[in-house]
């Protein structure tokens, strides 16, 4: 009699212990969900801040910046060049929608043309039902929930600034919290190298990516330039932003300026130069360049990386699609050091190739 409890006990501990792994999951969802004003402020900090610290590394590979520049000035450089940067890129923006807008008449007149087009060429009225289609669809609160979004980015600027500014603070007293936190020293070399493999990763993931988006705003912007299309710059800079999301973000990029191009010219045969030109530049840079360049350092399964996307991408909508990929690597890293938590680690891991833990010394 006394053996049944102890056959039952491990299946009842097993079946509670996922209980509490899944409601925490959800619970963490809706929270984040409901907090990504003030949460995702501070990621875009986070992320910044690492951006910041793979500049200062470059710079420190000058040997006299290296010995004779102290960590804060070059933290100032690094801060300095990506703020001229962004600025440069608002200014792009900015004047690249003002001759957008100029036009607006011509694309609507184009678009009415090329839909006649595409009547004659498919014998069904495609006009009557995609406006049919916009008359159903409320178009204000897409236009509204846009303008909202991109209001709020800008609103919180200065949040991500201050929030930028005091990490940079905080790292330099950073290492001497964790020798008071953490006393043995097994402990404190053990969490160093966490946080050095988590910033080396996402560090390297980022630069690498943003590389890789930049080669693709590029060279698309030359294609783009080629065949005319208004604002080439604007469309660049969409392409280098949604090269970011993993797998469907090029496949968007390469839509927009290719339907823009029926717009502009009123004609069917753009969209097809300009989606095989953008196409082409997105597979050989996806497909050839990236991996040559990224190899499988981040450690991540295809089916993870979608999985993230779709997840982080309802809760934080495209800023959680961008996001996903540098969240999903931060899990990764500590799970694999938290031993009841190196499953979950394991399950995201393209080959389950997971480091051992450390032995305490």
């Amino acid at each position: 009699m006394s053996a049944q409890p102890s056959q039952d006990a491990p299946p009842l501990g097993g079946l509670r212990k996922t209980s509490y792994i899944l409601v925490s999951l959800v619970a963490t969802g809706i929270i984040l969900h409901y907090t990504q004003d003030y949460v995702i402020p501070f990621i875009l900090a986070l992320i910044i801040w690492f951006i910041i610290h793979e500049l200062r590394e470059n710079l420190q590979m000058i040997p006299y910046i290296r010995d004779n520049w102290p960590l804060w000035v070059q933290s100032t450089i690094a801060f300095v060049v990506i703020n001229i940067v962004l600025v440069v890129i608002g200014q792009l923006l900015i004047s690249s929608v003002a001759v957008l807008t100029e036009s607006i008449e011509l694309y609507e007149t184009n678009f009415n043309r090329s839909m006649l087009e595409l009547n004659e060429i498919l014998g069904m009225d495609i006009l009557s039902q995609i406006i049919e289609y916009v008359d159903n669809m409320d178009v204000s609160a897409v236009l509204s929930s846009t303008i909202d979004y991109a209001s709020l980015l800008l609103g919180n600027s200065f949040l991500i600034l201050i929030y930028i500014i005091f990490l940079l603070v905080e790292e330099s007293v950073f290492e001497t919290k964790m020798h008071k936190i953490y006393t043995a020293v097994s402990k404190q070399k053990k969490n160093k190298k966490l946080f050095q493999k988590m910033d080396k990763n996402i560090s390297r993931y980022l630069s690498l990516k943003s590389l890789v988006s930049l080669l693709t705003g590029i060279l698309s912007y030359f294609a783009l330039l080629a065949f005319g299309i208004d604002a080439p710059i604007f469309w660049a800079l969409l392409i280098f932003v949604l090269n970011y999301i993993p797998t469907v973000g090029s496949l968007i990029a390469t839509l927009f300026p290719a339907f823009f191009a029926i717009l502009q010219f009123g004609e069917l045969a753009p969209f097809i130069y300009v989606l095989i030109s953008v196409g082409t530049i997105q597979v050989i840079v996806g497909n050839i360049v990236e991996p040559k360049i990224m190899g499988n350092s981040l450690n991540l399964s295809s089916l993870v990386v979608i999985l993230s996307l779709t997840i982080w991408g309802a809760i934080w909508g495209v800023m959680g699609m961008i996001l996903s990929v540098p969240i999903t690597v931060m899990m990764i890293i500590v799970c694999e050091e938290i031993p009841s938590l190196r499953f979950v680690a394991v399950a995201l891991s393209e080959r389950g190739d997971i480091r051992p833990p450390d032995e305490e010394e």
